[in-house]
């Protein structure tokens, strides 16, 4: 793997390495900021990346599915976001359709997550407006830590009794059937989440973007073509002007591109 941006004396001497970066490298690379008084820092008191893959031509997954269009170093970054995160949230439409499952401990950084004064796996966030969701799933019954469900305030009460019989938080985060995106966040960080990552879907994304909440996208460019007519990251209605965002960091490996975009 090779830092294209920034490049100083120090990465360009790591670039002509051939030694694959390790994780502890990655989560250098992929540290949060440092936040505000809950974290002890001086920056945001929460905040929210994105972590997505796209194609050449701008799909977001291949026949339904995003692994197609990955690869061994994109699944290692996965991985390590998710070890640096309190908490993932996540579509219904992607838990159905990706077949999420619990997060899962990882030796490798627990020492890392101790330190942080984190739980030894991030909580899974699913937001769903009709909470048709399979709660005999092993994300609801059989998680490390339980799992969250974001939903609205007129969410059908029997779907929210299924939720909680099934072992999972029934987080209410919007006023009407859906989910308010701003009030979500707040709602994770109240909890004590205020690392929070997303991985979509495109639908979810976009709300997230709409609501001007997102502070951080991570986007693999895959070197692949696939035609077809595949959603892109983000779904839904334009916004009224698009939002800037600046390059932080990037990354290549075997012609994969690993980016890092923060909001201007």
């Amino acid at each position: 793997m090779r830092r294209l941006f920034p490049v100083t004396d120090e990465t360009a001497a790591r670039n002509r390495g051939e030694a694959e970066w390790s994780l502890a490298e990655l989560a250098g690379a992929y540290a949060y900021p440092a936040l505000g008084p809950e974290g002890g820092g001086g920056g945001p008191v929460v905040w929210l990346r994105a972590n997505m893959v796209s194609t050449l031509d701008g799909a977001g997954q291949h026949e339904g599915h995003s692994q197609p269009i990955s690869s061994v170093a994109d699944m290692r970054i996965f991985g390590v976001l998710r070890a640096l995160a309190d908490v993932v949230v996540v579509g219904a439409q992607t838990v159905r359709q990706e077949g999420y499952r619990p997060a899962r401990a990882r030796a490798e950084f627990a020492g890392m997550r101790a330190a942080a004064g984190q739980g030894p796996a991030p909580a899974i966030a699913v937001v769903s407006a009709s909470l048709n969701l399979d709660f005999t799933l092993p994300l609801f019954t059989s998680p490390l830590v339980p799992t969250l469900v974001l939903t609205g305030a007129a969410a059908a009460p029997d779907r929210i009794a299924a939720a909680e019989k099934a072992g999972a938080q029934v987080v209410v985060a919007g006023d009407g059937v859906g989910v308010e995106p701003a009030r979500a966040v707040r709602a994770l960080a109240e909890l004590g989440h205020t690392r929070l990552l997303t991985e979509g879907g495109p639908r979810l994304l976009g709300q997230l973007v709409a609501a001007e909440v997102l502070d951080e996208l991570c986007l693999t460019v895959s070197p692949m073509l696939t035609v077809g007519d595949a959603q892109r990251i983000t779904g839904g209605p334009s916004v009224a002007v698009p939002h800037r965002f600046g390059l932080v960091s990037l990354l290549e490996e075997d012609g994969f591109l690993f980016s890092r975009y923060q909001r201007s």
